[in-house]
Order: structure tokens, then C-alpha cells, then sequence
């Protein structure tokens, strides 16, 4: 069983930054790739980026490519999501998510932005955007 636990939410002002963190236990995070969703009040949840297992790929949702930033230390079992630039609309909860995706029907770049490609989830972290 694996175990995600986020942690940075907050409140800041529209163009301020933070740094959200996912903890990973009960597996070997690089057997996992990595990825981030969030949901908005009254919204459905969306995809907002991923990290393949060794961390060399990356993907992104348009609305925060060169704003966010996804990575993973391994070593420590942690994702992180660098937010830049934040805008109000960013505000939502955001979740950590952990997949397999191991399936070869799709390209690991569409996969990724299914929430029903990730076999575990976090609790999630409020983040609030005041503009």
C-alpha cells in the first residue's frame, strides 16, 4: 500500500509563489509516476502536471506551462510542485497523485492526464489565491 501526503498549501497574493510537497511511503516512489491534480469549487478535478518515473519527462497543462515546475527526488521519496506567477485562478485543492502506467495503448503523455491512470491519491492541500 502507498501512502501520499501533501504539504505547502496556503494563502498568498496573486503573483506569489509556493512550493507544494508529496511524501511518498510504503513503496519506492521511482517504481511510480508522479502527478498533480486539482479541483476548484464546483469544478470537475484536472490534471495540472506529471513526472515520469526517472524524472526525465515532464508534462504540464497549458494554463500553468512556465509557472509550475514538477520534480522528484527519489532519494527522498518526495514530488514537489514549484508554483510561480500564481493567478486567483489557480486557487483549488490540489492533490498528489501516484500510478503505474505501464500500459502501452497511449503514449505515457496522454496517460498521464487521466485521474483513472493513478492508483493512489493524497488527501490534498487547500491553495488560495487572492487577487
Amino acid at each position: 500500500q502507498v501512502q501520499l501526503v501533501e504539504s505547502g498549501g496556503g494563502f498568498v497574493q496573486a503573483g506569489g509563489s509556493l512550493r507544494l510537497a508529496c511524501a511518498v511511503s510504503g513503496r519506492t516512489s521511482s517504481s511510480y509516476v508522479m502527478g498533480w491534480f486539482r479541483q476548484a469549487p464546483g469544478k470537475e478535478r484536472e490534471f495540472v502536471a506529471a513526472i515520469s518515473w526517472s524524472g526525465v519527462a515532464t508534462y504540464y497543462v497549458d494554463s500553468v506551462k512556465g509557472r509550475f515546475t514538477i520534480s522528484r527526488d527519489n532519494a527522498k521519496n518526495t514530488v514537489y510542485l514549484q508554483m510561480n506567477s500564481l493567478k486567483f485562478e489557480d486557487t483549488a485543492v490540489y492533490y498528489c497523485a501516484a500510478g503505474r502506467l505501464l500500459g502501452t495503448a497511449q503514449p505515457l503523455g496522454v496517460m498521464v492526464r487521466s485521474s483513472d491512470e493513478y492508483d493512489y491519491w493524497g488527501q490534498g492541500t487547500q491553495v488560495t489565491v487572492s487577487s
